[in-house]
């Protein structure tokens, strides 16, 4: 008997374990290994600009070590863009506060950046998701027992869909998954420009 093919190896250069929920939950088993670039050394003229050059930074800084050669290589962030600004993750807790009194009863575009890098071949596709989320109006009681819970300050726009902020959101327009972390629609259209089916990649 012949033996399956194994899968091609996937890496993910992020720590976000949402990230690697959503990749585990479609079938794929992505190693994960941390970048290192520092975020706010990059800078861009638009939100959705700013999440695509960081996360090609991101893959590429992983792509470049020796023992990651012949692997896939995706690297993603996101950021809220909410006035025409870029909010990543808050500063502290009253920054996390003041974000969530500003953003309640609005509606915010989260872009998250996407870049796979084809170590064997060298070819690397990136682009953008934009979803727009519809934040519901939380009060100042809810909104201080939900930073008191640290979470808001680990997550960019200091807010998620798979946590406990999850109740404060009206809803979404576009692809939910873009807000918790990664579009896996624009990642199988990125992998097919690198002529690789996702397909391929299942475990």
């Amino acid at each position: 008997m012949t033996e399956e093919p194994r899968p091609r190896r996937l890496v993910l250069a992020s720590q976000s374990p949402a990230r690697l929920a959503l990749l585990r939950q479609a079938g794929l088993a992505p190693e994960v290994v941390v970048s290192g670039v520092d975020e706010d050394a990059l800078s861009a003229a638009t939100p959705g600009e700013l999440a695509r050059i960081l996360a090609e930074a991101k893959a590429a800084a992983v792509a470049a070590r020796p023992e990651i050669h012949g692997a896939l290589v995706v690297g993603c962030d996101s950021v809220l863009e909410l006035d025409g600004r870029a909010l990543g993750k808050p500063a502290d807790a009253e920054d996390a506060t003041a974000r969530w009194k500003s953003m309640r009863g609005r509606s915010g575009i989260l872009q998250t950046g996407h870049c796979v890098i084809d170590t064997a071949t060298g070819r690397q596709a990136a682009a953008t998701a934009s979803t727009t989320v519809r934040f519901g109006e939380p009060s100042d009681d809810e909104i201080a027992a939900y930073v008191a819970s640290g979470e808001p300050l680990h997550v960019a726009g200091a807010f998620t869909l798979d946590g406990r902020s999850a109740p404060f959101i009206d809803g979404v327009d576009g692809d939910p998954g873009n807000v918790i972390g990664l579009s896996l629609p624009l990642l199988r259209r990125l992998l097919a420009d690198l002529d690789v089916a996702i397909t391929d990649l299942w475990t």
